[in-house]
């Protein structure tokens, strides 16, 4: 998972630079590159990330049920 991340991290700077580079010399032309790496980072990227940091963790510590009884136990 990990070598998945910063293979689609190289894709989405790629795409991204590329796009900047081609929109340099022709106006307009590297909007549609920079906007393919955003929507990689925005719908691929993100959630494998979040995915990848979370797995087999607990979550149920950070729930607001929980908040309110260490809140109570304090006083």
């Amino acid at each position: 998972m990990n070598i998945l991340l910063k293979i689609l991290i190289a894709i989405v700077i790629g795409f991204v630079a590329f796009g900047y580079y081609t929109n340099y010399f022709n106006e307009g032309e590297g909007e549609k590159f920079i906007g393919i790496g955003v929507l990689i980072f925005a719908f691929i990227l993100m959630p494998l990330f979040v995915y990848h940091r979370y797995k087999n963790k607990d979550l149920s510590r950070y729930t607001f049920k929980n908040f309110n009884q260490n809140e109570n136990e304090n006083e």
